[in-house]
Parts: C-alpha cells; structure tokens; sequence
C-alpha cells in the first residue's frame, strides 16, 4: 500500500480468520488468555546440546505437534512449515472455510530463516553417517518458502505462494504484500503471516555472538523485558501467526464474520547498516503507514511495538515513536510474553492487534519494573490495558529485521 492512494476508492482488505501456534499458546484463544494474564512462555532449555551455549533459555512450542498434523505431515516437513500449517488451518477454519475461485486465492507466509533446524540436522548426519542416511526430504524441507508451499498445497491456493525474507520484518511485510493483493484486485482471498523455528545451537550461538540475546538464564520467566531500564538482550522464540484476508465485497457477499481491517501499511529500507536501525527510517515507515490508510497520529488508539529487549533497539524505536505519536498513545510489546518469534513477530503482533480491537483490551509489556529512562512513552505495564471509552479503533504495528528493513501495519475495526 503506497502513501498517497486513495484507501476510499480501493478494496478493503477484511480479516476474516486468524490462528497462532508460540511459547503462550496453540491457539488464538488459548494465547490471548495467557497474555492478558501476563503469562509467560519463556523456559530453560534442558536439551543435552545447551551445555556449552553461553545463552540457555527460549521461548518453544510446547504443544505435541503430532496431535495435529499426520504421520506424513510429520515426516515431510521442517517444524518451521508444520507450525505455519497448524497456524493457517486454524485461521482458515475461523474464517469459514470460504469457498474462492482457487486462481484468485494466495498465499504469503514470511520467515526469516526458514527449515534451518533440518539444514542443520541433516548436514551432521551426512558428517557422522554419509549419505545413504540423509532424508530424501531434505531439500523441500530446509526450503525457506517451504511454508508458504506447503499451505498453499493444503488449501488449494493457485494465485501465488509468495515468501518475503526480511529477518523479523518477514511476517508483518507478508501482510502489507497480501493487503496489496487484495486493494489491486489481484486477489479475493490471502492467507498471510511469519514463521520461524529456529531454536538451535547455531542461532543461539550467532546472537550470543554479537551480545543479542539476554543472559538471565537463572531467571528466564523474567528475561524478555521490553524498555525495561534493566534489558540486556531478547529471548529467542519459535511459532507462528497468520491472518485470512479478504476483499470486502467477497466477505459480505460469503456472510463472514468480520474481525478487522488492514486498512494501511509500508514497507521500507534503511539503507544504512546490516544491524544497526536507523530511528529515521523507523518514523518515516510508521508515517508512511499512517499516509496509506489516510489517518493521522492521533487516529491511533495503540500502538504493537517492535521492541524485543535490547538495549540500543527499544531506545530508538521508543524515540521514534515519540516523534510521531507523542507520549500519552498506549504502547506494548508482547514478547516479554513469547519471547521474539522473529519472522513470526510481526504477524502475531498483527493478531494481538485484532484482538485488542475486539475486547477493549491490551495486554501489558511484561517484566518492566522500571521503565528506561530515555523511553518515553506511555507502556502499558499491567497485566491488561482497558483502552478508555471513545479511544480511536486503530492500532498500529511495528516490525524491523536486520538488513535494515522497516514494515509498519495500521489495523481498524471492521
């Protein structure tokens, strides 16, 4: 969605569905009952293979995923594509089901790192057992499109399996790209979120690295504290989150129940370092976003910050937000809760947005005993925000990834 169209004259694009699979819960319902009781999904790692890592805590799916998905399933997928499956089959469901011409119907699913976890499993058994023993699904399985294939396949998807790679940006850009599907009419229906399963020795090891990660291993519940003055770093997560998006005129003429709207959103890159954010960029996307939906700053009743608990990046963003917002908006962020999803942040954050926007409530940024003193911002610390009577149906989503990519989403009401 470009700054400067006009959102009047374009299609709509309607949530219709959504399903998450994260640390706090395997389902929307399930998740959203954890965070507004300010529930933790952050654990130590007992795993034989932590024992040297200098980092040994994560946010992981608890959930037996073989409960909801076949043998087959199992066996041919990367963890990363059965949690976005699981994901999108639960979205799909709320949604209806709709029926849609499968030439009009697409699917956009981001991640950052995709099957890396079967990268690096079959590449050591390769190494300690030669290649008669390596998965003849090793290739579809490390593919970082994989989930998008994979959905599309199970659901009949014909109008495009897209797969945006943006680092943590990943899932909110898979958004931003479906709602241009469906306000230029090249879609009636997408289903688009981020997924990322990518708890392993590697990643741990290449964050800890370059002193990314929180070192509380004694006390991981308390780890994730979003612009806390005390953060020293985010906790790793894996999950999913997706959302089903439709043209208006298809969701009325089907009858669906209507949960809200992806009514802007912007995309952008900072030219400027492969880590370091650039706070300029950070405003210029979130303005962009606001352009794009045709809304002002205080048409935003909330605000999803990106902030995952490092020290340098809840800074900037905090400032950034300042600039454009002020500092009375409410802001959170809920990976004090999941820990950081990476290309799964985004699209959770999105679904946490919806469901704010349906209840009135906003849960709280978990583990901020003292707010940083160079955040200023209005952060939502209890374990659940009542939103004041009369505050504007509208929040806004931020999502930023190394390579210096920015993604902001406004959300409303239907």
């Amino acid at each position: 969605m470009n700054a400067g169209h006009n959102s009047a004259v374009q299609p709509r694009a309607i949530i219709t569905g959504a399903g998450t699979i994260n640390p706090v819960g395997s389902t929307v319902s399930e998740t959203w009952a954890g965070l507004v009781a300010g529930k933790s999904g952050i654990a130590a790692l007992g795993d034989a293979w932590t024992e040297q890592l200098p980092v040994k805590i994560a946010g992981q799916v608890t959930a037996d995923l073989s409960e909801h998905l076949s043998t087959r399933e199992m066996k041919r997928m990367d963890r990363c594509g059965q949690l976005a499956l699981i994901a999108a089959r639960e979205a799909w469901a709320q949604a209806g089901a709709p029926e849609v011409d499968p030439e009009r119907f697409a699917v956009v699913i981001g991640s950052a790192y995709g099957g890396l976890g079967s990268t690096l499993e079959q590449d050591r058994t390769l190494a300690a057992s030669g290649p008669r023993k390596v998965s003849p699904h090793t290739l579809t399985r490390l593919m970082v499109n994989g989930p998008a294939a994979w959905v599309s396949i199970d659901l009949g998807a014909r109008g495009g399996a897209r797969t945006p790679v943006s680092a943590c940006a990943s899932g909110a850009e898979a958004i931003v790209q479906a709602a241009e599907m469906i306000r230029s009419g090249a879609a009636d229906v997408v289903i688009a979120g981020g997924v990322d399963a990518s708890v392993n020795d590697l990643v741990i090891t290449g964050f800890s690295q370059i002193r990314a990660l929180s070192t509380r291993n004694d006390d991981p519940q308390r780890a994730s504290r979003p612009f806390d003055g005390g953060r020293d770093g985010f906790v790793l997560a894996e999950g999913a989150a997706v959302v089903v998006l439709e043209s208006e005129e298809h969701a009325r003429a089907r009858g669906a129940g209507m949960l809200g709207a992806v009514a802007g959103g912007a995309v952008t890159s900072d030219a400027n370092d492969i880590v370091a954010a650039d706070p300029a960029m950070q405003r210029r996307v979130m303005q962009k976003a606001l352009e794009s939906a045709g809304l002002a700053a205080e048409d935003i009743g909330f605000i999803h910050a990106h902030a995952t608990s490092t020290p340098v990046g809840d800074k900037l963003e905090g400032q950034a937000i300042n600039a454009i917002f002020g500092a009375e908006v409410p802001v959170t962020s809920t990976k004090g809760h999941t820990g950081h999803l990476l290309g799964g942040a985004g699209s959770l954050a999105a679904v946490v947005v919806v469901e704010a926007l349906r209840t009135g409530l906003l849960p709280g940024t978990l583990n901020v005993q003292e707010l940083d003193s160079e955040v200023d911002l209005n952060v939502v610390t209890e374990d659940a925000h009542r939103l004041q009577p009369g505050y504007s149906p509208a929040g806004l989503v931020n999502a930023f990834g190394f390579g210096g990519h920015s993604v902001a989403l406004v959300i409303t009401g239907a």
